[in-house]
């Protein structure tokens, strides 16, 4: 058990927030955590991925965004914090998760496996923060599955998560069609201008 205020407030939260009784729009649908504030760099991708796709983050649970889809993010490390890693991935489903978000780095990425674990069977998914965190990350054993991404792509993780509610949420279907199309756009706009403007000048005016 920890001995540390700041954790224990954070456990007891979680605790209180999964006795609450809210309505599914209430709650965040999908929980972002790492494993420290120096992988938000590379999380903040799952990030930009939601606010693009319209989610708003949750930073106060009395006082929730006006956005129907909404997120949540912490810091939540396997190693030196395991209770409050336990507790977050407990209460996850009760507290209205309907999906996990998990990165780490290091040689010993075990958050999201952890998590995985303890939350089952809500899904997670995991981000590898470093190259050198793949194996961990993917290296479940069978009868304990986890979906992750490639080293560093919490964008596609966010984009991942939200094919899994766009399942029971049409406008998230929506969302995710027109966010396809705006790419295939892009390609298209691009594909046209360099066949127009030859090697040379799309080189120069890029």
């Amino acid at each position: 058990m920890t001995n540390a205020e700041s954790v224990q407030r954070l456990v007891e939260q979680f605790e209180t927030e999964a006795e609450r009784d809210r309505a599914p729009e209430e709650t965040p649908e999908i929980g972002i955590i790492m494993g420290s504030d120096s992988d938000l760099d590379v999380m903040a991708g799952a990030y930009d991925a939601l606010t693009e796709l319209g989610f708003e983050e949750v930073t106060d649970y009395d006082d929730l965004p006006e956005a129907r889809f909404t997120f949540e993010t912490y810091v939540v490390s396997a190693h030196r914090t395991p209770d409050l890693m336990y507790a977050y991935a407990k209460t996850a489903e009760a507290r209205g998760l309907d999906v996990i978000i998990a990165g780490a780095g290091g040689k010993s990425a075990d958050l999201p496996n952890m998590t995985a674990s303890i939350a089952y069977p809500l899904p997670v998914i995991g981000v590898p923060v470093q190259e050198k965190s793949v194996s961990s990350v993917i290296g479940m054993p069978t009868g304990a599955p986890i979906v992750a991404v490639d080293a560093g792509k919490s964008f596609n993780a966010a984009l991942s998560a939200v094919q899994i509610l766009a399942r029971e949420h049409d406008d998230l279907r929506k969302r995710l069609i027109a966010y396809h199309d705006d790419l295939q756009s892009d390609v298209g706009d691009v594909s046209r201008r360099l066949h127009e403007t030859g090697t040379p000048g799309f080189r120069d005016d890029s």
